[in-house]
């Protein structure tokens, strides 16, 4: 009695790991960049977000505060902002500010993906 056992031969399975190879080179050059610009998109948003913790803390308390750390600790009517923002590369966005006269304010970026400042990869905020 010939008995055949199911399965896949090698060379099936060969095929198969090559066709999925072939579409991942196609679809993910086109996808990582997409991940990226969407990243950078997120730290636009969360740095208007800051800036708006920022200029209502002005508000409030008369001038804007020294360090992003001040807008979580404020007493009053702060908080203004619930826990230490992050960028999408986990680093720790930064905050300087430039004068009363300056327009805007303050400066308000993220290091970017290489979590270096004054590179090509920083993400600013107005910009």
């Amino acid at each position: 009695m010939n008995k055949q056992q199911g399965g896949f031969t090698l060379i099936e399975l060969m095929v198969v790991v090559i066709i999925i190879a072939a579409l991942a080179g196609m679809v993910l050059p086109r996808v990582i960049p997409a991940s990226d610009e969407a990243k950078k998109n997120i730290a636009k948003g969360d740095m208007a977000n800051i800036s708006v913790g920022l200029k209502l803390y002005r508000l409030y308390n008369g001038a804007y505060p020294a360090t992003l750390e001040t807008l979580m600790d404020a007493e009053g009517q702060g908080p203004y902002l619930e826990k230490q923002p992050l960028d999408p590369w986990k680093h720790s966005y930064r905050y300087k500010f430039l004068s009363e006269d300056a327009v805007p304010p303050f400066d308000l970026w993220s290091a970017g993906p290489d979590g270096r400042e004054g590179t090509g990869d920083d993400v600013k905020y107005g910009q």
